[in-house]
């Protein structure tokens, strides 16, 4: 430091306890008295709840992640293998498939459905034949 830091700081200190030796007793007393409350306050435990709540937090993450890691395996069912069963003990193929979606097919299937529907019939009187 300096010397005119230093000759500031000197004379500080001393207008400090000069200030300090003619304040009245009752306010000296108010000071000391919130001096004492104010390190009581900073020297308090801190609540049990918020050191719980890191463990806490950390095992519901650990958890929400294993849940979304580990999720049941999807299970097939075993109906499209008794269809093919069925199929081919009787003979008959069953009628159970979708019409093919229209963007899939060509467009010229739809032009004439009247004859689709004539060959249906007629196509089922000659086989009753």
């Amino acid at each position: 430091m300096t010397t005119p830091d230093k000759h500031f700081e000197r004379r500080a200190r001393e207008l400090w306890h000069e200030a300090a030796q003619r304040i009245d007793p009752a306010t000296a007393g108010r000071l000391r008295a919130a001096r004492r409350q104010a390190l009581a306050t900073t020297r308090a435990p801190a609540p049990r709840a918020a050191r719980w709540l890191i463990p806490a937090g950390a095992f519901a993450v650990i958890a929400l992640a294993t849940m979304m890691v580990w999720q049941p395996l999807p299970r097939h069912h075993a109906a499209p293998a008794k269809t093919a069963v069925n199929t081919a003990e009787t003979g008959v193929e069953l009628d159970s498939d979708l019409p093919p979606d229209a963007d899939k097919t060509d467009p010229n299937l739809y032009q004439n459905l009247d004859f689709y529907g004539w060959l249906a019939a007629n196509n089922s009187s000659t086989a009753a034949r």
